[in-house]
């Protein structure tokens, strides 16, 4: 499968990857599909449940086999959950079957998103601030090893976003496979 038929959204929570991936999605005219989302859809519970019963580690066993699932699909736009990347083979398999796109977001503007959102056992702490920072300087990197296109989602609305990294995901002449783009 041609690595350019797919596109991966990777990022930290409340980065905007489901509200960017359904827009990019719209505009392309291709299935947009959420990991989380499917997870939660096949397990019957949500993501705080299975942190519960099965800790961080089963979680990203049962994410695995999703990203595995999904990313094997043509012509998508897939938002990873934030610490998908932390899995060596989810890295490999995303990096080989499509573009990554990483959404980043700065702690503020991290906390300011998820602030009302109870569906993120990450966040389950006394001091959200300091496990956002941690989770940011762990997964930065990962993100960035192996992204094609970073986009800073801060301060920036859900169409503009999406227009621009449009623009630079089809401009005639671009070659993906060999640059990063930053904006």
């Amino acid at each position: 499968m041609p690595k350019t038929d797919n596109i991966f959204l990777i990022g930290p929570m409340g980065a905007g990857k489901s509200s960017i991936g359904r827009k990019l999605s719209s505009m392309l005219a291709c299935p947009f599909w959420d990991s989380d989302k499917v997870l939660e859809q096949r397990t019957g519970v949500d993501i705080s449940t299975i942190f519960e019963f099965e800790g961080e580690t089963g979680f990203r066993e049962r994410e695995s086999r999703i990203i595995d699932e999904l990313s094997q699909k043509s012509g998508i736009v897939l938002a990873t959950g934030g610490g998908a990347v932390l899995l060596a083979r989810n890295r490999d398999r995303l990096q080989t079957r499509g573009q990554i796109v990483y959404l980043c977001a700065t702690v503020n503007t991290q906390l300011r998103r998820t602030a009302r959102n109870r569906n993120r056992p990450l966040l389950h702490d006394t001091d959200p601030r300091a496990k956002l920072s941690r989770l940011f300087e762990e997964r930065d990197p990962l993100y960035r090893q192996i992204a094609d296109v970073i986009v800073s989602t801060d301060n920036l609305s859900i169409p503009v976003v999406t227009e621009g990294l449009l623009r630079r995901l089809v401009s005639p002449g671009d070659s993906l496979d060999s640059c990063r783009l930053e904006f």
